[in-house]
């Protein structure tokens, strides 16, 4: 089993990028220039990699190569992106990895590409980008270029050497058991093996809310391969343990004027096989809470007021700090409900949040994550 972490070290020894792997300081998927680029790395890779896997990289200087994280991704719906854009769209995944130095919220990418058989293009314009486009690296550059009839794999055996000195032994499996149980010490960290070979630690704050459990700061990781599979900093979860599957049911709290209730967002299952296999399935569960029109009216009102006071760079009152926090939550219940301009006001709102604090704009970010996913199903 690879070790991903050692992976993501051997790709960067090889510092400059090249045919076979790309590296980003952070990409943006929410944006359509963010998006098309994405995707044109993604597809000129898979061309340029007939009979190997290649690799994206995303969190690193390019300069230097410093490992700087990005924020934790938990999208597993990013291969229906690659397929609503590509045709003939290649296996991708995306997996956030730990590393030691970096702080809690920060994981590096690791997006993994394996072409099928055939060629890979644009199924349709984005950006500046025409459908039915073929991209190839041409060295470290992705490039649109007309279609070979053979493509020569030189990178396949370089890839398998990558990936050999990449494997994980025991020693790097109890050297991370060790850490993650010392880093989350005051979790209440613990350990599950499941088929005798798969080790997963996982940690939280645990917590009782009319008799039902919930777990708050949860982290999990798979040790084996040093994939991070899940964290979060606000939102509740349950967790549900068997000798087969860890199962995670991930809460949001939403309401109106302080109001709010937890409502089931996505269900996340691990299964682990006797092949020594595993997999990972999401089922978005989430159910937007409606809420009366009148009322929301007069919130979206209040949010616009405020927007236009931020955006002015107006001292706020005192009931205005208090409501910033809630700005995000409340356009996207707006958004929710039927006030289809307000996903327009709370993209609008971004900048400012982020200049005002580092709460309103976690409070933000968490809301784009739920949007994001209630978007992609």
């Amino acid at each position: 089993m690879i070790n991903k972490r050692l992976l993501i070290k051997n790709l960067l020894a090889h510092n400059d990028e090249n045919s076979f792997y790309d590296k980003k300081r952070k990409i943006n998927i929410g944006q359509k220039e963010g998006k098309a680029k994405f995707l044109k790395h993604v597809c000129a890779l898979s061309n340029s990699n007939p009979k190997n896997n290649s690799f994206i990289v995303i969190g690193v200087e390019d300069e230097d190569n410093t490992i700087v994280g990005v924020d934790f991704f938990d999208d597993s719906k990013i291969q229906n992106l690659i397929n609503a854009y590509l045709s003939n769209p290649p296996i991708v995944q995306y997996e956030n990895i730990p590393f030691p130095h970096l702080p809690d919220h920060k994981v590096i990418g690791l997006v993994t590409i394996r072409a099928i058989d055939g060629l890979t293009s644009l199924r349709k314009n984005i950006w500046k980008y025409y459908g039915g486009t073929v991209f190839f690296r041409d060295g470290s550059i992705s490039m649109p270029k007309t279609f070979k009839s053979e493509i020569k794999n030189v990178n396949s055996k370089i890839v398998e050497a990558i990936e050999n000195n990449s494997h994980n032994n025991i020693e790097h499996t109890l050297d991370s058991v060790f850490s993650f149980m010392n880093k989350r010490k005051d979790y209440n960290p613990q350990y599950k093996v499941f088929k005798e070979y798969f080790v997963l630690c996982w940690a939280g704050q645990k917590k009782e809310v009319k008799s039902e459990v919930f777990f708050s700061r949860v982290d999990i990781e798979l040790i084996n391969e040093q994939v991070r599979l899940f964290y979060s900093a606000l939102d509740e979860v349950s967790i549900l343990i068997d000798g087969d599957s860890f199962k995670i049911t991930e809460y949001v709290s939403l309401g109106l004027q302080n109001n709010n209730k937890y409502y089931p967002l996505e269900e996340t299952v691990i299964q682990f096989h006797d092949n020594a296999s595993y997999t990972i399935e999401s089922t978005l569960v989430f159910q937007p809470p409606k809420f009366n029109t009148k009322t929301l009216h007069h919130i979206y009102n209040a949010n616009n007021a405020l927007l236009d006071a931020l955006k002015k760079g107006k001292s706020l009152t005192v009931l205005q700090e208090k409501d910033i926090n809630n700005l995000p939550a409340t356009f996207l219940l707006c958004y929710l409900n039927g006030f289809s301009e307000a996903i327009n006001k709370l993209i609008d709102v971004k900048p400012y949040l982020k200049k005002h604090s580092n709460t309103t704009y976690t409070h933000y970010k968490e809301s784009l994550r739920i949007l994001r996913k209630v978007k992609y199903n």
